[in-house]
């Protein structure tokens, strides 16, 4: 961790106590505030400048780091914004290594760009990939890619960046990228997913940001890949899963069972993808940006309704409050304009807080966050004594391989977990005993 100069804490703690920041809470704020020097001097952003803040928001968001969390991480950097304005002379350092901020202590010229300081050890100066990462987002939204994409690729983008030590971002060769997945093989041990991801992640790089073609890439040492059997649940311990869970955690791990859903699917699922008459749950933008419809379990019908009627109790509350309404995706805030204060746009999940929009100031709440049911079923996997490895997927994998073991054709299961290639499908065929006549046996049972 980057220790911080002490005149800096003296005056951040006494500007705490004249925000009336609470005794109980100045520790955090003084976490968060060490956690952000850190960030900008590991990533090399200016401590100063305001823009660095986004970029650490967007790191809180990828360490799945909860909206309270982040509104006060938010909070403690605008004091420390306030201190430096007030007091420039706090951010010179006395050693190069206090403060991610410039190489020279010496202000740019107007109109002058701020270089980063150089890095230790490296051959080149450490350079500015802001405008790399700029392009890079607006070239992953512009193809209506998912936020989870961006977040990866840009995760990769920023670690080629250290490993050529911020070279400067049109040096960057063939070679590097190289260089750099062979390191990922041999000296970081990931995983074949993880450097075939990184590989997708730097060829878009090349492609739509850098404006260079990849080419052939030979002499890469790959990771080795590996079949691993997904884990499944008996039906025995679904049901001993689920009588340890509170609502809404309840209705989310039975639709996760019920329908084969995956974690984000169903906490994105709306009031209005529930249609009782027709029995039918409508997923959209699934993984793949893919909509698909399923069967609802009409065993959960009853609950579902009870559950709607506090959403709508929720809902009412909010709009007494005054609050801006639900998040919607983009073009779904531009098309139906008061379609965010519609009690058939809400969220089926809603969170228990509201979240705070920066840019507008105005509140609105977001959907259920994953880590809250990731939580919730680790705990209740932990107080029904299931000996299995068990997340909110194992509820999608028990799923697909109950369906194949009660003799359900393999295409119909695709199709319901949205699966583009049956070949993906077919690993739960290694989770259930065969299901033609000739069953697989051990030879000391024949």
């Amino acid at each position: 961790m980057l220790s911080v100069p002490f005149n800096i804490i003296k005056s951040y703690q006494s500007l705490l106590v004249k925000s009336s920041v609470s005794s109980s809470e100045r520790a955090n704020y003084h976490k968060w505030l060490r956690y952000y020097l850190d960030f900008c001097h590991k990533y090399q952003f200016g401590a100063d400048n305001k823009n660095s803040f986004s970029s650490f928001n967007k790191k809180l968001a990828e360490k799945l780091q909860s909206e309270p969390q982040r509104r006060q991480a938010h909070d403690a950097i605008r004091i420390f914004f306030r201190l430096i304005s007030n007091e420039n002379h706090l951010l010179q350092p006395s050693t190069p290594r206090t403060l991610a901020t410039a190489a020279s202590t010496t202000p740019p010229p107007p109109g002058a760009s701020r270089k980063t300081p150089v890095v230790e050890g490296g051959n080149h100066s450490g350079q500015d990939w802001t405008q790399v990462y700029a392009a890079l987002e607006s070239a992953v939204q512009v193809r209506h890619y998912s936020p989870k994409t961006l977040s990866a690729y840009r995760s990769w983008v920023r670690r080629l960046q250290t490993f050529t030590k911020s070279k400067q971002p049109k040096e960057i060769s063939i070679e590097d990228v190289k260089g750099f997945l062979s390191y990922l093989a041999t000296e970081k041990n990931v995983a074949a997913a993880s450097q075939n991801q990184a590989f997708n992640a730097l060829l878009f790089l090349f492609r739509h940001v850098l404006d260079k073609e990849f080419g052939v890439i030979e002499g890469v040492v790959r990771a080795k890949q590996r079949k691993n059997i997904p884990v499944v649940l008996s039906r025995e311990e679904v049901n001993q899963l689920l009588e340890q869970l509170d609502e809404p955690f309840h209705l989310v791990a039975s639709l996760l069972y019920g329908c084969g859903l995956r974690l984000f699917e169903c906490l994105k699922l709306r009031v209005q993808d529930l249609d009782f008459y027709t029995g039918i749950v409508t997923v959209h933008d699934g993984k793949g940006k893919k909509d698909r419809s399923l069967p609802l379990p009409r065993s959960l019908d009853s609950r579902l309704k009870e559950w709607l009627i506090t959403v709508a109790d929720l809902h009412k509350q909010d709009l007494e409050s005054g609050y801006a309404g639900c998040f919607l995706q983009k073009t779904g805030g531009k098309k139906f304009k008061n379609a965010a204060r519609e009690f058939s746009w809400q969220y089926l999940f809603p969170a228990k807080t509201l979240t705070l929009i920066d840019k507008s100031h105005e509140y609105r709440r977001y959907h259920l966050h994953e880590t809250l049911v990731q939580r919730a079923i680790k705990q209740a996997v932990r107080e029904a004594a299931i000996p299995k490895r068990a997340t909110p997927h194992t509820l999608r994998h028990s799923f697909a391989s109950h369906l194949l073991a009660a003799n359900y054709d393999i295409r119909t299961i695709q199709q319901l977990l949205g699966h583009s290639d049956v070949r993906t499908t077919m690993i739960y065929t290694q989770t259930v005993h065969s299901t033609t006549l000739k069953e697989a046996m051990s030879p000391l049972d024949f």
